[in-house]
């Protein structure tokens, strides 16, 4: 980085820009000396438009103005070059061919003296109005082409005046950030000429042809590919797949045992325990954690369970998201702690994270299923999946979030890592944390009514019974069920938190 003390200013911006560095150096003057807005135009921006603005490393103005010049350009080559009414010309075909076939029908139904041969020339006649009626659209869509054009020429020419305008107060706010941070592209390099004058001019040359001669490059519209490829890429994941399954069916199975244990566990506490216990229990729980009034919602809640005969579906669905929560919390708080401090192993991990949370879940049921066969263990799997990976996000950013100030005044006064981590990161990083809890929660019960297709059991059956039947009423008792289990798992998480 140069030392701005043994540069002047005007050394700093023939540097910065390259190119003209009097008339920048007068606009940019003009512009700082105003606290408004400074009219200026640049005509080479206007000119070059999109490309002037990559040239400069203003991309993001440069994909603004590259639809909007494409948009102008594509109606202009429309207008001038453009077949408006081949569409309706192509529909009047397809008549056509629908008329030809109508009239044999009927020649057929005169020679046979048959008794519908007045609902053929009924459809004959409404074919051929029609085809006259589509005619005029395709004669008035061809009158308007001199209206596209010149629509394309006005945005084109407000584009260019908007470019033009533009240009300079960004560059210069461009060179002020640049200033301050030399990391920051300047000048003209070739590379990043090439690089944008090569960008502009493909997306201008193929949608012109693409929107303009429809159908004259037919790769434009179908990507040249080969249906071996995508076959053999088939069968390559079934391999890797087999592969795996052959080799660590041993893993699949301990993990399996491991979620059993937990879900058998869970299912006595909450199916076979006696209802009034377990009503007793989440009743106290919400009211010490949320307050006496979600303790009254909270036994409301359950009543309703209670009453409408969901009681049992219920706690086996709080029995299976327990157990699906229970783990990714066990698993992903420690995640977090360990990542929070470790950024390039987060690095390495969130990408995997953002593909279990993107990943739509029937398609990572799929290897689940493979792997796990079908029940709950395999649901358990796939809700960790989809729900696991808020706790771990939350947990980094709430120990990121802890002042270096407090932790330095611990260590300061000999406090060990374990007295850091306990009473000074974790209690200022707690609420964080127990919104990534909720959030996990949140999302594993999200997954109940996915989850009852490969074999959970619980609420979530009742909903998919429901939409195979179109039964409205049970499936929204059975959602309404849902929705208070979330809400109860809600207060009480968030309740402790606050």
């Amino acid at each position: 980085m140069s030392n701005p003390s043994a540069e002047t200013k005007d050394q700093l911006l023939a540097e910065f820009v390259a190119t003209s560095p009097n008339y920048y150096q007068r606009q940019f003057k003009q512009i700082g000396s105003r606290t408004g807005f400074s009219w200026t135009f640049n005509y080479a921006a206007a000119l070059l438009g999109p490309i002037w603005f990559g040239m400069r490393g203003l991309w993001n103005w440069a994909l603004v103005f590259v639809v909007l010049e494409a948009f102008a350009l594509i109606q202009l080559a429309r207008g001038m070059w453009g077949d408006l009414g081949a569409e309706a010309r192509e529909r009047i075909a397809q008549i056509e061919g629908t008329l030809s076939f109508r009239y044999q029908q009927l020649e057929a139904a005169i020679s046979n003296n048959a008794d519908n041969v007045d609902v053929f020339r009924r459809t004959i006649d409404s074919l051929e109005a029609a085809i006259g009626d589509i005619r005029a659209e395709a004669v008035q869509a061809d009158a308007t082409a001199v209206w596209v054009a010149l629509f394309g020429l006005a945005v084109l020419l407000l584009t260019k005046l908007v470019q033009g305008v533009m240009a300079n107060p960004l560059l210069e706010r461009r060179f002020s950030d640049w200033l301050s941070d030399r990391s920051i592209d300047f000048g003209l390099p070739p590379l990043r000429i090439a690089l944008s004058a090569g960008f502009v001019l493909l997306i201008y040359i193929v949608s012109i042809v693409h929107f303009s001669l429809p159908g004259a490059l037919a790769w434009l519209s179908d990507f040249p590919t080969d249906p071996d490829i995508r076959l053999t890429a088939i069968a390559w994941v079934e391999q890797f797949f087999n592969f795996i399954i052959a080799r660590g069916q041993w893993l699949f199975n301990l993990i399996t045992y491991g979620i059993r244990a937990v879900l058998d566990g869970l299912e006595v506490l909450f199916v076979e325990t006696p209802w009034p216990v377990i009503a007793s229990f989440i009743i106290l729980l919400t009211g010490l954690s949320a307050g006496p009034r979600a303790a009254i919602a909270a036994g409301g809640f359950l009543a309703y369970m209670g009453f409408l005969g969901f009681w049992e579906k219920a706690m086996t669905t709080l029995a299976l998201l327990g157990t699906a929560a229970c783990i990714s919390i066990v698993l992903g708080i420690p995640l977090g702690l360990f990542c929070a401090r470790r950024p390039r192993f987060y690095a390495f991990i969130r990408p995997i994270m953002d593909f279990m949370q993107t990943m739509p879940a029937f398609v990572f049921m799929i290897p689940v299923i493979a792997f796990f066969g079908t029940g709950k263990p395999a649901a358990v799997v796939t809700t960790m999946i989809f729900g696991g990976t808020p706790v771990v996000r939350l947990t980094v950013l709430g120990m990121r979030g802890v002042p270096e100030s407090i932790r330095e005044a611990a260590i300061a006064y000999g406090a060990s890592k374990w007295y850091l981590l306990t009473k000074v990161d974790l209690p200022l990083a707690a609420p964080s944390i127990f919104a990534g809890i909720n959030q996990t929660i949140m999302l594993s019960l999200a997954m109940v009514v996915v989850a009852s297709l490969i074999g959970a059991k619980g609420l979530g059956e009742d909903v998919l019974e429901a939409l195979q039947y179109a039964s409205v009423g049970q499936g929204i008792l059975a959602g309404f069920a849902i929705l208070f289990c979330a809400m109860i798992l809600d207060r009480v998480v968030q309740g402790r938190r606050e």
